[in-house]
């Protein structure tokens, strides 16, 4: 098994990326924080935590960098990914234009499985999305897509959010940007037809709950998933550094680790 290195260590996530590897049986040979963190020890096996600008020590080739931290040192992450050597696992959300191009980048290189979520059940609905949104005629059903988060997350709507609508527009055969609607306030008249509404909510401690409703005259279709704990994101993100060690470079998704698309 390779070693895995975890970036953003003492964030919630990272705590549950530390316990699913050592449940899973992958050595955990590395923990990275913000600089004031160095020195911490870990509170799940007291291994001491690395800043940052101290990482160079425990990357390099062999091993598999899981990174849910932020923006800013994934997009740093990726420009070292050339030297290094080592796969990346991204499960970074709000990154932009920028993060893509980034990741695209390293990937010239190294095999990157980038996914805004790593829930099994959340990558199995994607494909029901899909799937639902090719039978139900955008003329008869509107879709619409609704979010809930904890009051700390930053960024809106949610990355499964907006993975949701792109399988959504493409069992539709259209452009997401032409049809989406981000919310509504005022006199926003009659609803377009065609259009997918995305739309947060955030309050108290929720994991994340996603929604895809197809509502359309004398009957609506629903489509859920909720999480109840970090874990289930923590085990599907381990999951994908045991798939992705050793692969050629390139982008992959959990739909690849979870054979759903085997190219």
């Amino acid at each position: 098994m390779p070693g895995l290195v975890i970036v953003g260590a003492l964030g919630r996530m990272g705590r549950a990326l530390q316990e699913a590897g050592l449940s899973a049986g992958f050595p955990v040979e590395g923990l990275v924080d913000r600089p004031e963190n160095a020195g911490t020890p870990s509170p799940v096996d007291g291994v001491a935590v690395s800043c940052l600008s101290d990482w160079r020590e425990c990357i390099g080739a062999g091993r598999v960098v899981i990174d849910f931290s932020s923006p800013a040192s994934t997009l740093a992450l990726c420009r070292e990914a050339e030297r290094h050597r080592m796969a990346l696992v991204i499960g970074t959300t709000g990154m932009g234009a920028e993060g893509d191009q980034a990741v695209a980048e390293a990937a010239r290189h190294v095999p990157v499985v980038f996914a805004a979520n790593y829930s099994v059940g959340v990558n199995l609905l994607l494909e029901l999305v899909q799937k639902a949104a090719s039978v139900l005629d955008a003329r008869q059903f509107d879709a619409e897509i609704v979010e809930a988060h904890h009051k700390h997350k930053v960024d809106a709507p949610s990355g499964t959010a907006l993975m949701l609508a792109k399988s959504l527009a493409a069992g539709r055969d259209v452009f997401l940007g032409d049809v989406a609607c981000y919310g509504r306030e005022g006199i926003t008249g009659a609803r377009p037809q065609g259009q997918i509404g995305i739309h947060a909510v955030r309050g108290g401690d929720v994991v994340g709950d996603h929604t895809v409703s197809f509502l359309g005259e004398g009957e609506r279709i629903g489509l859920s998933h909720m999480a109840t704990s970090r874990r289930t994101f923590a085990e599907g993100a381990v999951r994908a550094a045991g798939w992705v060690a050793g692969r050629r470079p390139g982008v992959y998704t959990m739909r690849h680790v979870l054979g759903f698309d085997p190219t």
